[in-house]
């Protein structure tokens, strides 16, 4: 069809909440924007978390791609139907698409599950030049005589070798200042039975060589904004994140950063020292949360007094915690949310995330729940952790939903705020009354958000009911495509 210009675009999270004033955008529509520039095509990203699109040029456009995880799904959908309607072929991809195929091809034409890198520029091949055909495409969906078809899983790339560097300039509207999201792995072998993680990545840790993240981490040296390493553990293999540690030390690249790990990186003195000589400002832990049998139950292998040690060892090093917990669980009560967010205030100068159990199609516990009939709806844009979606087993849905958010609101207070002040923190003190304006909101939303979920009024909403154009921000005058 003579593919020449290929839009990306990775929709916007919905809503406005305590954790929505750092926006950290999602590597992979810009990543695999970058694999398709290398491969000579024309593209552009459109992270709608940093600017509205330039609707005119995806418009212009010969193929459209669209990256979706559940909350960002019926907004994904609306822009796939509306775009679809121009005669535009759309492709989907992303953990939503990827896990429930069936549904995004009700508005796409194809989907692309799990990792893209591989599979997206063949499908782009075939629509361009019609090599290779579409049925030995890998990791691939689609509609034959209106029945879905589902070719075999990619196997997940054994290395990571040949993944180029994500391309900046290509996000539009991209400004200096914004936070700069760094990956060097992919994979996670824990089995945290409400993470998507292990069946978007695999179980198996794959690595970027330490020359090539210290390669993007100095083309980003003397950025006004911080970067964020996305791994979902940075120190999953610790002697080769000690490695890129003493690379940048070595470098002397100096860049404000923060990364996610697990409690175990309190064990080892050295790999701290690294991380606070490196210049690690912040590291984002999964606590999830302190009763034992919760930790047992997500199968997080920790206990209470490691997430102690976690947070002293890391303080003593001068790096503040990003704390997160979950919810929830059929082993908390109402006591448990309670007694979390008053042993939340030992993360000091930290941050708090305290998120409702949400059970994303993909994962264990969404399989369990649906079983049991325990989903309240399917109304993705509420999964978002903020809302209670299901029926806890010792408590009401809306004891859950109210205390995680009073307990968020005795977290973000004026003590915090004022103690942030005091200490000469606005950093943190802003962000502190910025969550205590956003638990207000979500609080004075509550009530009729749960009397519609729990008497079951919270039906599945997709685009043609869901969003009008006007309100979703898409054109509303068809444009004719080009096609040249």
């Amino acid at each position: 069809m003579g593919i020449k210009r290929i839009a990306f675009i990775e929709p916007n999270t919905p809503g406005r909440h305590v954790f929505s004033k750092i926006r950290i955008p999602r590597l992979g529509a810009l990543l695999l924007a970058t694999i398709m520039r290398n491969r000579g095509y024309e593209t552009r990203a459109f992270l709608e978390d940093l600017a509205p699109p330039d609707w005119s040029w995806i418009e212009s456009s010969d193929l459209l791609c669209i990256s979706a995880i559940t909350n960002t799904a019926q907004r994904s959908y609306a822009i796939a139907e509306r775009f679809g309607k121009l005669g535009m072929p759309v492709i989907m991809g992303g953990a939503h698409p990827s896990f429930l195929p069936e549904e995004a091809l009700r508005f796409a034409d194809f989907v692309v599950r799990q990792e893209g890198d591989e599979s997206l520029p063949e499908l782009v091949s075939f629509l361009d030049r019609g090599d290779p055909p579409l049925s030995g495409i890998l990791g691939v969906s689609y509609r034959k005589d209106g029945v879905a078809v589902h070719n075999p899983d990619r196997p997940f790339i054994s290395e990571l070798l040949n993944v180029p560097s994500p391309d900046f300039s290509l996000a539009h509207g991209w400004r200096p200042g914004d936070v700069y999201p760094v990956s060097s792995s992919r994979g996670c072998p824990f089995q945290c039975r409400f993470c998507s993680v292990i069946q978007m990545f695999g179980r198996r840790y794959r690595f970027r060589s330490v020359e090539a993240t210290l390669h993007d981490l100095k083309s980003l040296s003397g950025i006004s904004g911080t970067v964020f390493f996305v791994d979902d553990n940075f120190a999953a293999n610790k002697t080769r994140t000690k490695q890129l540690l003493r690379g940048m030390i070595a470098e002397g690249i100096r860049l404000r950063w923060s990364a996610q790990a697990r409690v175990d990186v309190a064990r080892d003195p050295e790999l701290l020292k690294l991380l606070a000589d490196a210049g690690c400002k912040k590291l984002f832990v999964g606590f999830e949360s302190i009763n034992p049998r919760t930790l047992e139950l997500y199968n997080k292998k920790q206990n209470l007094e490691e997430i102690k040690t976690c947070i002293d060892a890391l303080a003593a090093h001068g790096i503040s915690i990003h704390g997160m917990f979950v919810l929830g669980a059929d082993t908390d009560d109402v006591d448990t949310i309670r007694k979390t967010a008053d042993f939340a205030r030992v993360l000091g100068r930290g941050t708090l995330q305290l998120m409702m159990l949400t059970p994303y199609p993909g994962t264990p516990i969404y399989e369990q729940l649906e079983m049991e009939g325990r989903l309240l709806h399917k109304n993705w844009l509420k999964y978002d952790g903020l809302n209670v979606v299901y029926r806890p087993a010792l408590m009401g849905p809306e004891t859950l939903h109210l205390e995680t958010l009073r307990g968020l609101r005795k977290f973000y207070s004026w003590r915090y705020i004022l103690g942030q002040a005091a200490a000469f923190d606005f950093y943190h003190a802003a962000l502190g009354l910025y969550g205590k304006n956003a638990v207000r909101l979500a609080l004075k939303s509550a009530k009729n958000y749960l009397e519609d979920a729990i008497r079951g009024k919270m039906a599945v909403q997709f685009p043609s009911k869901a969003l009008q154009l006007s309100r979703a921000g898409l054109p509303r005058t068809p444009h004719p495509v080009a096609h040249e």
